[in-house]
């Protein structure tokens, strides 16, 4: 495959706020500790090197307990797991929904970077172990998120009645959906049809993709695990000092001119529980499940923490503190909205004394298979050229391409100047002549650009049948009008290229933050 570069910048596609993180902007400075360069985490490992043994020990026993629903894990994610509990073994991590089939292919790109990461620290810091992470996000009740994909340009809906957290979610309506799709999904249909869970269902088919990496998949909406968290809930719910944390920071950026992506909330909790994920707020003495009738005092939410944690899920706010706290995590590996909202968040961190992890992008991509490849080169214009907004990009074709010149730029300077001396003559003659002759000038200039575009649109009809192609090329590399990573699905690659992801990871530096144009050449 042919690589190419692209500046993030250049691509027209990511905010201001994200691409100001990219460039360390000083404004942003006080809102993280390390930028994500190798070099900076040997500072990364030094903060997260006290990491509590107790903490190491208990999260081995969980992902030994859950990777017990996997047949023959590989010897690679077996050594990691218990590598975990060794104080010089450390993680990359990154998260994201329990999209069916995987979703869209920035999924894949997410995982090759924690992947590459680990593998390019190992090198740096070979006195030290790294394990790459998925953390999936199998407490999330947003269903209308993760029920599609896009396959070859149909998009496959997943219907279910089912509520509350996704995890917990059973498959049996996915093995419907696996009949109508075209190709080679054996991975997902193992998958789908060996576990009830849509967590584990998960897990089964990311350990397939990427088991060899020694990838360790984590499901944290475990009992176990949220035990760590009781003293978190109970300020949350309490004292509400996240709250009150992130609002000042939040008030701090947008004072500086960012735009903030979260709000806090006073409670930062859901109750989850039985097939209900649902807000906890505080009424008059009480807590109440929001829009059910459940409600609970103090002592009762008291004994609830204490006794049964795992009842309460932490939204955007809290999660990444969660994450830290049960992770020797370093880096967390996200996309652009996920990462500037991570910045409202160091103050929570810097309050419950956990270390703030470098937050670094995942890497981003635009894949050009062979037949979009042959219509680009037959174009003769540049990759970077498609970035450009569709009705620009045609423009610009045409008018480099035409055996005429299209441009009256040159016309309307001189008409410019010519509209100009007669305006000074009228007025010299009669200055209540010099509004009349304002508007006669500007009629006579908006003529002029009449003629240009229709001059331009009569040469798009000359040369329809390439901006056809052009408009192929253009559909192929942004279907729906968005990047192809966020709606194309790996499997328009993988199944006629079952090495498509290591074509990933082979080409992807996960420390080079630009955009990837990968071209399968002839």
């Amino acid at each position: 495959m042919l690589l190419q570069k692209v500046p993030l910048r250049s691509t027209r596609s990511f905010s201001d706020f994200f691409l100001k993180y990219i460039e360390q902007d000083a404004a942003l400075k006080p809102y993280y500790s390390q930028f994500p360069e190798v070099k900076n985490f040997k500072e990364q490992i030094k903060e997260k090197t006290p990491f509590p043994s107790s903490s190491r020990n208990s999260l081995v026993e969980t992902l030994n307990k859950q990777y017990s629903k996997i047949t023959n894990p590989s010897d690679a994610v077996k050594k990691n797991i218990q590598s975990l509990a060794d104080k010089n073994t450390f993680t990359v991590v990154t998260g994201h929904q329990l999209n069916i089939f995987t979703g869209p292919l920035y999924f894949i790109y997410k995982i090759v970077t924690v992947i590459n990461a680990c593998k390019k620290l190992k090198a740096t810091y070979p006195e030290s172990n790294f394990v790459p992470v998925y953390w999936m996000a199998s407490e999330d009740h947003d269903y209308e998120e993760i029920k599609y994909f896009r396959l070859y340009g149909k998009k496959y809906t997943w219907e279910t009645d089912q509520k509350g957290a996704v995890g917990h979610f059973n498959t049996k309506e996915l093995k419907k959906l696996l009949q109508e799709l075209p190709g080679d999904v054996s991975i997902f249909k193992e998958a789908y049809e060996k576990n009830e869970l849509l967590s584990d269902a998960v897990r089964h088919y990311v350990n397939k993709l990427f088991g060899n990496e020694g990838l360790i998949v984590i499901d944290a909406d475990d009992r176990s695990l949220k035990n760590i968290l009781k003293p978190v809930i109970r300020e949350d719910l309490m004292e509400h000092t996240p709250f009150n944390l992130v609002s000042k920071t939040s008030e701090k950026l947008q004072a500086a001119g960012f735009h903030t992506q979260v709000n806090p909330r006073e409670i930062n909790f859901f109750y989850n529980d039985k097939g209900l994920r649902s807000r906890l707020e505080k009424k008059d003495n009480d807590f109440i499940v929001v829009d059910t009738d459940l409600k609970f005092s103090k002592a009762e939410i008291d004994k609830m923490i204490e006794e049964t944690p795992e009842k309460f899920s932490p939204n955007v706010i809290l999660r990444p503190l969660y994450q830290e706290m049960i992770l020797p995590n370093l880096a967390y590996v996200g996309g652009p909205s996920e990462l500037v909202y991570w910045l409202q968040l160091k103050d929570v961190f810097k309050h419950f004394n956990v270390p703030f992890p470098a937050l670094m992008p995942r890497n981003f991509a635009m894949i050009v298979d062979h037949s979009t490849g042959r219509k680009l080169a037959k174009t003769g214009l540049e990759i970077q050229d498609f970035f450009e907004e569709k009705n620009y990009l045609y423009n610009h074709w045409v008018t480099k391409n035409s055996s005429h010149n299209l441009s009256l730029g040159k016309e309307m300077k001189t008409l410019e100047a010519l509209l100009e001396d007669i305006y000074k003559r009228s007025i010299g003659i009669d200055p209540t002549l010099g509004q009349m002759t304002k508007a006669e000038s500007k009629r006579i200039q908006n003529g002029l650009e009449r003629v240009e575009k229709k001059m331009l649109r009569a040469e798009k009809r000359l040369q329809s049948d390439k901006l056809r192609q052009l408009d192929s090329v253009k559909d192929s590399l942004f279907p729906n009008g968005s990047l192809q990573e966020r709606s194309d699905n790996f499997l328009n690659f993988y199944q006629q290229d079952p090495s498509f992801i290591e074509k990933m990871l082979k080409n992807f530096d996960p420390f080079d933050y630009q955009f990837n144009v990968l071209t399968y050449h002839e």
